[in-house]
């Protein structure tokens, strides 16, 4: 009776309908490993990259407060041609809030960098939280 159990689990599975999400190529739709942001440490610094793609710079509001870093970004593009009869009005909206770990030297501002899509920031870290080598 013991041989019947592998049977029986493996007819459970071969009666499930497949679904698009077993597929590895579509991984990314199967939750929030991917959500538009990456955050990262080096030994110095502290790098976060948000995806803001077809955000002109001066339509993206950032506020560093408290260690929370909030991006909000917004564009509105319409094109109208009456003699053809077309309109079209397309809209991004991003909004990502992200609580920037460690240690940061505040006296030196964050670099901010607007490349392809993808607001960069680099954090500087302070000194306090460098490894310092002790001597016996």
């Amino acid at each position: 009776m013991s041989n019947l159990v592998p049977f029986r689990s493996m007819l459970h599975t071969l009666n499930r309908w497949p679904s698009i999400l077993d597929d590895d190529d579509f991984q990314f739709l199967n939750g929030p490993a991917n959500n538009g942001i990456d955050l990262y440490e080096t030994k110095d610094e502290v790098v976060v990259k948000a995806n803001v793609a077809g955000v002109a710079s001066d339509n993206i509001d950032i506020t560093f407060e408290k260690g929370v870093l909030w991006i909000q970004a917004d564009s509105i593009q319409e094109e109208d041609d009456k003699e053809n009869k077309y309109y079209s009005k397309s809209s991004w909206n991003y909004s990502y809030k992200i609580s920037v770990p460690g240690m940061l030297d505040h006296s030196v501002d964050p670099d901010v960098e607007l490349n392809g899509g993808v607001l960069s920031f680099v954090f500087k870290k302070s000194q306090a939280t460098m490894p310092k080598k002790l001597i016996i």
